[in-house]
């Protein structure tokens, strides 16, 4: 089946400088710190939330890309390394901070591994679920980046 001309352009666009990691404002307490994603901080709006936690430090998570979906990671707890391939690049990025997120937009390979003991990874996303925007094998990701 054909991609859309939207998705196709959208996906053959996107390079790894295009994900990013932002800084998640907090308000530091003697009591705790206070980290806040609202308003403008993400450029969509969250439809889905959800978490990793209890990974195996051998486990790979992740191993696909989207077609139209983006995604924001933090590290709320521990570590977790987030590799990244949009087709002729890649990049590994360490997340270890829970006011510091990467930004993944449509079109980029990604792996999550290397995660520390107690480590949670909070994802927020800006759909909800949906099969079709997966790309699970690599060898059509290197298609869809053609």
């Amino acid at each position: 089946m054909e991609k859309p001309a939207h998705i196709k352009d959208l996906i053959q666009t996107t390079r790894i400088d295009d994900c990013k990691i932002l800084t998640i404002p907090k308000i530091k307490d003697p009591r705790g710190n206070i980290a806040v994603i609202e308003k403008e901080i993400l450029p969509f709006e969250s439809k889905r939330v959800y978490y990793l936690y209890d990974v195996p430090s051998d486990a790979v998570r992740g191993g696909h890309a989207h077609k139209e979906l983006k995604q924001f990671i933090i590290a709320l707890s521990g570590s977790f390394t987030v590799l990244l391939h949009d087709g002729k690049e890649q990049k590994e990025i360490s997340l270890n901070k829970p006011d510091k997120g990467l930004l993944l937009v449509p079109g980029i390979w990604r792996k999550l591994e290397d995660f520390s003991s107690g480590s949670v990874c909070l994802v927020l996303a800006s759909a909800t679920f949906d099969e079709e925007d997966y790309i699970r094998d690599f060898t059509d990701f290197l298609s869809y980046k053609k």
